[in-house]
C-alpha cells in the first residue's frame, strides 16, 4: 500500500507544480484556451492522444470489445491510430490552424458562426457542447472506480473527489499550456505503463502465441459456433466491428476538445512531427489496450462479467500483478482520465464563455472577465461533473448512463461533417449545417428513448452514432444544394487564408520551373 501511495502522491505533486509553473502563461485568454497558438509538435501530439484516450478506452472499451471481438479487436486500434490519428492531422490540422487563425475564432462553435456568418450556428453549436460533454465527462469517472477499489479498497466517490481537486487546480491555475505539458507526462506514462501490463498480462500464459492458442480455444456459444473464432483475423462480428471503428475514429474529426488542438500549432514543422508522433502514440496507447482487452476471456469467465458488467474485464486481469506494477497501472489509468478530463472542461468553460456568454448576454466582457468567468466555469463543469458522476454511481441513474452513450456520437455527427466541409468547401450553407445539427442530437437522442423501434444494426448506440456521423457527410451537400447560399464575399474572405502565398526551401519543392 506505501508503493502505491507513494507512486500517486508523486504524480500529484509533479502535476500541481506545472499547473503553477505555467500560471504566467496563462494571463490573456488567447494564452490561457489556445496557449498562444504556439505549442509544440511533441505537447500537441501528446495532448492530443491522451485526450483521445481516457480510462473509458483501457478499461472500459478494451474490456468490453476485447471480450466481444477477441483479438481483432485490435483493428478498432488501428483505426484510432491510422484514422483517427494520422488521417486526422493529414487532412484537418493545417486547414484547421490556416483558417481558425484567419478568421480569429478560438473554439468551434465561433469557427461555425463565422465561416457560415451564422451568429445563431455559434450559440446553437455552444448549447450542443455544453449538453453532450457533460455526461461525457462524467463518463471518465467510472473507468478509475474498480481500480481504486481493487488498488487502496476505497469507495468511488473518493476517486471522483482526487480526480476532480487534481485536474481542477492545474487547469484553473495554467491554461491550457499546463494542460499540454501534463498531457506530455501523463503521455509518456500511458507508454510505458501499456507496454509493462501486455508484457505481464502474455507472460501469465507463456507468451504471445501460447496466450493466442489459449485464446482459440475459448468457446462461447452465445456468440458464435465457430471453433477459434476468438483469435480470428475479424472476429464474431465483422459489422458491428467497423460500427466501433468508425465511431471511435471517425468521431475524433468533429469533437471540440479533439479539433481545439490544431489550433494551437506553431509552425508547418510541427504538423509533421505532430502527425508521426501522435500516430505512433494511438498504436501503442490504443493499439495495445485493445490488444490487452482481447485477452480477457482468459483471465475471468461469463458469470464474472455478468455481474460485474465489462468494466471488471481488465481489473480482473491485473489484480494478480505486484504492488508496484498495479500502482503504475492505477498511475497510468489516472494519467489517462485527468487529461481528458481537462481537455473537456477547457472545451466546456472556453465555449460557454466566448459563444454562449459573450455573444448572446454580455457582448462586452473584457478579456480580464471573460479569464475568470472561464476559470469559474471550469469549476463548475467539474463539479456538475463529479455530481452527475456520484448520482449514477450511488443511484444507478440509467438515463444518465445511456446519454454518455450517445454524447459522443450525437458531438461527432453534428459537428464533422459542417466542420470538413466549412474547412475544404465553399458551397456549405448555413441551413445545411442546422440540418445536420437537428438530425445527429434527435437521431441520437431518440436512440435513448426509443431504442426497442430502431433497427436491429442501429439500436447499439456505437453503430448509431457511427451513423450520423455517416449521414451528416450526405445531409450537408445535398441541403447545401437546396437552401441560399452565403454572401460571396464572406466566402471568399475566408477561403482567402488558403491562397496566401509561401516561399519554401528546394528541399520541400521543386518549384513551378520545368
Amino acid at each position: 500500500m506505501f508503493v502505491k501511495i507513494s507512486m500517486m502522491c508523486v504524480f500529484f505533486v509533479v502535476t500541481i507544480a506545472v499547473g503553477l509553473i505555467c500560471r504566467n502563461r496563462g494571463a490573456s485568454v488567447d494564452g490561457f484556451v489556445l496557449g498562444g497558438r504556439a505549442i509544440g509538435p511533441w505537447l500537441t501530439a501528446f495532448a492530443y492522444g491522451t485526450s483521445y484516450f481516457s480510462a473509458v478506452v483501457f478499461v472500459g472499451y478494451a474490456g468490453q470489445f476485447g471480450w466481444r471481438f477477441g483479438i481483432s479487436a485490435v483493428w478498432i486500434g488501428l483505426g484510432n491510430a491510422f484514422i483517427g490519428s494520422l488521417l486526422a492531422w493529414v487532412v484537418l490540422a493545417r486547414r484547421t490552424r490556416v483558417m481558425t487563425r484567419h478568421i480569429d475564432s478560438a473554439t468551434m462553435p465561433d469557427f461555425f458562426g463565422k465561416r457560415y456568418g451564422s451568429p445563431s450556428l455559434k450559440l446553437g453549436a455552444s448549447v450542443l457542447t455544453f449538453v453532450f460533454l457533460g455526461p461525457y465527462t462524467a463518463s471518465l469517472y467510472n473507468g478509475l472506480s474498480r481500480l481504486f477499489s481493487m488498488a487502496f479498497g476505497v469507495d468511488f466517490t473518493v476517486c471522483i473527489a482526487a480526480m476532480a481537486i487534481i485536474t481542477g487546480i492545474y487547469v484553473i491555475t495554467g491554461g491550457y499550456r499546463a494542460t499540454a505539458v501534463n498531457d506530455f507526462i501523463q503521455g509518456a506514462i500511458m507508454l510505458a505503463g501499456i507496454a509493462a501490463v501486455i508484457s505481464s498480462v502474455l507472460s501469465v500464459n507463456g507468451g504471445f502465441s501460447p496466450s493466442l492458442d489459449a485464446l482459440s480455444r475459448v468457446e462461447d456459444a452465445s456468440v458464435s459456433a465457430s471453433p477459434g473464432i476468438f483469435a480470428s483475423f475479424f472476429g464474431p462480428a465483422p459489422l458491428d466491428l467497423l460500427g466501433v471503428v468508425i465511431l471511435t475514429s471517425v468521431g475524433t474529426w468533429g469533437l471540440p476538445q479533439m479539433v481545439q488542438k490544431f489550433y494551437s500549432i506553431r509552425s508547418e514543422k510541427n504538423i509533421n512531427t505532430g502527425t508521426v508522433v501522435s500516430t505512433v502514440f494511438a498504436v501503442i496507447v490504443s493499439g495495445g489496450c485493445y490488444f490487452l482487452g482481447a485477452f480477457g476471456r482468459l483471465f475471468t469467465d461469463g458469470a464474472s462479467v455478468a455481474s460485474g458488467g465489462f468494466d471488471s474485464i481488465i481489473p480482473a486481469m491485473i489484480s494478480g500483478f505486484s504492488d508496484p506494477l498495479i500502482g503504475a497501472v492505477i498511475v497510468l489509468v489516472f494519467a489517462a482520465s485527468i487529461s481528458t478530463l481537462s481537455s473537456l472542461v477547457m472545451a466546456s468553460a472556453s465555449t460557454f464563455t466566448l459563444d454562449f456568454l459573450r455573444g448572446c448576454t454580455a457582448k462586452k466582457m473584457d478579456e480580464h472577465t471573460q479569464l475568470l468567468i472561464i476559470r469559474i466555469l471550469i469549476a463548475v463543469f467539474i463539479v456538475v461533473s463529479s455530481v452527475i458522476a456520484t448520482m449514477q454511481y450511488k443511484g444507478g441513474v440509467s438515463f444518465i448512463a445511456q446519454l454518455m452513450g450517445v454524447s459522443w456520437g450525437a458531438l461527432a455527427g453534428a459537428f464533422l461533417a459542417p466542420f470538413l466541409y466549412g474547412l475544404y468547401w465553399r458551397g456549405a450553407t448555413a441551413g445545411a449545417v442546422w440540418c445536420d445539427f437537428i438530425f445527429a442530437s434527435a437521431f441520437m437522442i431518440a436512440n435513448i428513448l426509443f431504442r426497442p423501434y430502431f433497427p436491429k444494426i442501429l439500436a447499439s448506440p456505437i453503430n448509431a452514432g457511427a451513423f450520423t456521423m455517416l449521414a451528416g457527410l450526405v445531409i450537408v451537400p445535398l441541403v447545401s444544394a437546396l437552401t441560399a447560399k452565403p454572401p460571396r464575399s464572406l466566402v471568399d474572405n475566408c477561403f482567402a487564408c488558403y491562397e496566401t502565398t509561401v516561399s519554401v526551401k528546394t528541399a520541400e519543392s521543386l518549384g513551378s520551373k520545368d
